[in-house]
């Protein structure tokens, strides 16, 4: 390691991890897995950091993992000279790879990569197997991103191979020769064989795990060879060893099989080289690898069980085999009574004891299956608490994954009742005793993952979790083989199981689909497109902003709403689906629903009847604090103290209906209304409508990715943007609600993201910010206009006159009306005003004539003379 290098990853450890120096180390750092102040390095071979807790935690991580940028840069930093054309290649096997280029001089040569796809190009370092026959192996100093041009798919290239296969064939370092006796490992990659050898063993790389060298075994026939099979701790080198093993068995007589294995650290495989740059390759550690490579190779539970007793000398323990669990122990009085008989024949005790323990040794199947505690979880919102495991049986037959709660596998009972119920034909059989040893071998420093309670952005942590996949940071992370995501130095899941979003990829995606819905639907269309795009930036936009608007979507029968929005639904990976009736579901089922998501829209529909009971269930002030994000109920927690849970809403809200939402005017600003009809329908545009209808979510679902990887891109273009066109809004003399134009704008913002993102036409892109400009000045009008029902009412007031009804005649700018005198008076004139119970919801509000008070006054009306009459007091002027 230069000491440029070395500097940086010094000083980054400790901003990191709190390291204090003494003299060459660095100590007391604090361990990201068990929070201890243990870590420690040593500075002038900073490769690996170790935490000091062997036995209870034992965590390491390799610099070269933690600080990649710090080791990158490689084509830049040490470019190849005439006189030194290596360079670049010596540099990277020195600082990264930790291999002193004058021991491996001569077993790797420079060469370069290019790839008319990738990103850039670099230099290599190749490892010739017969250059002669352009067989070689290559590892690229730099990642180079290859991107298919047709099907967008993308392949993070690391190593290349030459144009001739190399089946059958291996790389061993020049010089290398094999004599009778020898003993030769066999790994995967050439560093890894490369550092195998500098530390004295003979190897050989097969280049991948799925090679079987015969064509090299066969030049090393009928040698005395023992070959140490030494391939990467997975299922597939696993699976390699064994099938190895098996050839060289059945065709070469006078060689000898073993094989070595390094354990996972943190579930994680470990190579010879990371080894090496953890100083982990002694004769000590090589015993230890060479100990879990005989029980891989034990042939049966026995032989395995003793393998492990000769190593720890434990009388009783687990043993897992061919996928079944049994229990191992010492039968006390046999072994009792062998070491005695052994003695009296005057052997020692360290020779009698490995027979008295075989002839004292007993075997029984616990399990007809094996489980693995793989890491914690819990839910911090209700408390509870998981223990996520995977139950495998023989043969492969098939593989569960659940979860156990403390309290199961606390007993065996619990136990064995809850692994028959997850898992069809698993059976427990052992003790409480039994268990408690499995559940302590697993659980001693188990992992935890953070969750979260729903599907989408997690603001705590900057990341998009949804079912199979991940985004942080505009990268996306697959689920890994435990159900979680391993983001950075973050694992995290969610627990939400009621919401499955089926995202597509890149060789799926349809983007013509924007062309459709402009076809069906216009400029409207591609206004509720740009909402769907703003719903998953909300929590940042709320963060920025304070708020971010509801849509109304609404319009009489037939004219497309539903097919619209079942298909936004299919780009954000939802399918079959249109929203929720509120008036159908309790609050405590609306609150749910709203908590169930982030970043991901809440749809209502049909939420406009007024004349069902049912209508009364809900509340549109219920979405006043949706605005801004925070709770919309508060719950208690079931527990002993006054703790309450109010969970933020982290979405946004689509409202769709037949008729327009009639709500309260702090509720009317907050939405953002389009209305859709008929008058635009033509054959062209059904035919684009029932193409929308007809797209498979797998075609359209990419686009959820696609938006969400370009997270800053797109809140730049928002935040740049809302309050440049908040400015221009506020400048039209009709509107004069900042709140209406803050709205406008932010979707107008994003029409302008959304353009961007699809290359959408100018045109189109114009036509939709038109249309909301429109659509922000008819809000102020309609939030300015009385409720249809009061514009009826005052309708009959002055038809029927002012003399008739006002009842403070007498007072210039006063209008007194009692309510069932006007609907005597209405009824003998013919005409109708609506019903006195709905009136008496919503005069409060009346604009025209704007209200003052209820009170008893004394009248002035002929029809009265002179009697006290409660009336309902408005001022003959509006509200301003």
């Amino acid at each position: 390691m230069t000491d440029d290098v070395r500097q940086e990853v010094v000083s980054r450890l400790k901003a990191d991890y709190g390291f204090n120096q003494v003299h060459d180390w660095l100590r007391q750092g604090r361990c990201p897995a068990c929070n201890r102040r243990e870590m420690f390095v040593k500075i002038s071979s900073p490769w690996v950091i170790k935490c000091g807790r062997e036995n209870k935690c034992g965590h390491t991580a390799h610099v070269k993992d933690l600080y990649p940028d710090a080791f990158g840069k490689f084509n830049e930093r040490y470019p190849a000279t005439t006189e030194d054309p290596n360079r670049t290649a010596d540099r990277y096997m020195d600082f990264v790879r930790g291999l002193n280029p004058a021991k491996t001089k001569g077993w790797y040569r420079q060469g370069e990569f290019y790839h008319a796809w990738g990103d850039r190009k670099t230099a290599t370092v190749v490892f010739d197997i017969s250059r002669g026959e352009n067989i070689f192996m290559e590892r690229l100093i730099e990642t180079v991103r290859i991107t298919d041009p047709k099907t967008k798919k993308v392949d993070d290239r690391r190593a290349n191979f030459g144009s001739t296969p190399y089946k059958g064939r291996w790389w061993v370092p020049p010089g290398q020769t094999i004599e009778d006796g020898d003993e030769l490992w066999i790994v995967e990659g050439c560093i890894d064989a490369a550092t195998l050898a500098v530390h004295g063993k003979k190897a050989a790389a097969i280049l991948s795990a799925y090679n079987v060298p015969d064509k090299e075994l066969e030049k090393l026939k009928g040698k005395s060879i023992t070959l140490v099979w030494a391939m990467d701790n997975d299922p597939a080198g696993k699976r390699h060893i064994r099938k190895c093993i098996a050839h060289v068995d059945k065709n070469y007589l006078t060689f000898t099989n073993k094989a070595a294995l390094i354990p996972q650290q943190d579930r994680k495989k470990t190579d010879w080289n990371d080894a090496h740059l953890a100083n982990a390759l002694n004769d000590r550690d090589f015993e230890r690898y060479r100990f879990h490579g005989d029980l891989l190779l034990a042939k049966t539970p026995m032989e395995k069980a003793l393998l492990i007793w000769e190593r720890y000398k434990s009388r009783s323990f687990a043993v897992e085999f061919d996928t079944r669990t049994y229990w191992f122990s010492v039968i006390a009085e046999v072994y009792n009574a062998q070491m005695t008989s052994a003695a009296e024949r005057g052997m020692s005790r360290e020779e009698a004891e490995p027979e008295a323990v075989r002839k004292a040794s007993r075997l029984e199947e616990i399990a007809n299956c094996t489980f693995k505690f793989l890491y914690f979880q819990q839910d911090k919102q209700t408390d509870d608490s998981w223990y996520y495991t995977r139950v495998e049986f023989p043969h492969g037959r098939h593989t569960i994954k659940n979860t156990f709660s403390g309290g199961q596998v606390a007993t065996a009972s619990e136990f064995k009742k809850r692994l028959l119920s997850i898992a069809p034909g698993a059976l427990y059989a052992g003790n409480s005793q039994q268990l408690n040893w499995l559940v302590k071998h697993y659980l001693d420093n188990i992992k935890i993952v953070e969750t979260t309670d729903f599907i989408g952005y997690s603001k705590e942590h900057g990341i998009y979790v949804f079912n199979d996949r991940a985004v942080a940071a505009g990268k996306v992370i697959e689920i890994n083989d435990e159900d979680f995501f391993e983001v950075g130095k973050t694992s995290i899941k969610s627990l939400n199981q009621s919401l499955q979003l089926h995202i597509g990829n890149a060789t799926d995606y349809d983007d013509k689909w924007l062309g459709m819905v402009y076809s069906a639907y216009g400029a409207k269309g591609l206004i509720a497109t740009a909402f769907f795009l703003g719903s998953l930036f909300a929590e940042q936009i709320r963060g920025k902003q304070k708020s971010y608007p509801f849509l109304e979507i609404v319009g009489e029968a037939g004219a497309g709403k539903s097919t619209l929005i079942e298909f936004l639904w299919k780009l954000v990976g939802r399918s079959d689906y249109e929203g929720f009736d509120p008036n159908k579901s309790t609050l405590a089922a609306r609150a749910r629903i709203f908590s169930q998501v982030s970043n991901l829209p809440i749809c209502l529909i049909e939420s406009d009847r007024e004349d069902s009971a049912k209508a009364r269930q809900f509340d549109w002030d219920e979405l006043k604090t949706a605005y801004n994000g925070r709770a919309s109920r508060a719950r208690g927690v079931k527990n002993g103290g006054n703790e309450t849970s109010e969970p933020p809403f982290r979405g946004s809200v689509v409202i769709s209906q037949n008729a327009a939402v009639n709500a309260s005017e702090a509720i009317m600003q907050r939405i953002i209304h389009t209305h859709f009809d008929t008058s635009g329908h033509t054959p062209a545009s059904k035919i684009a409508a029932d193409a929308l209808a007809a797209m498979p979510v797998e075609n359209a679902s990419f686009f959820l990715i696609k938006a969400v990887t370009r997270e800053k891109q797109i809140l730049d273009a928002v935040f740049n943007r809302t309050a440049h066109w908040e400015t221009e809004l506020m400048r039209f003399p009709d509107i004069r609600s900042n709140r209406i134009a803050k709205n406008h704008a932010q979707l107008i913002s994003l029409v302008e993201a959304l353009a961007e993102l699809t290359n959408m036409p100018k045109a189109w892109h114009q036509d939709a910010i038109d249309e909301l400009k429109l659509a922000a000045v008819n809000r102020q009008r309609a939030i300015s206009a009385d409720h249809p029902a009061i514009e009826e009412f005052w309708e009959a007031y002055d038809f029927l006159g002012d003399e008739k009804l006002n009842h403070a005649m007498h007072l210039e700018n006063t209008i007194a009306i009692n309510l069932n005198h006007m609907q005597s008076v209405a009824h003998h004139n013919n005409q109708q005003i609506p019903p006195l119970q709905d009136l008496k919801k919503l005069l409060r509000q009346s604009r025209s004539r704007s209200f003052r008070e209820i009170k008893a006054v004394r009248s002035h009306n002929k029809a009265f003379s002179n009697k006290t009459v409660k009336c309902w007091i408005f001022n003959r002027e509006g509200k301003s």
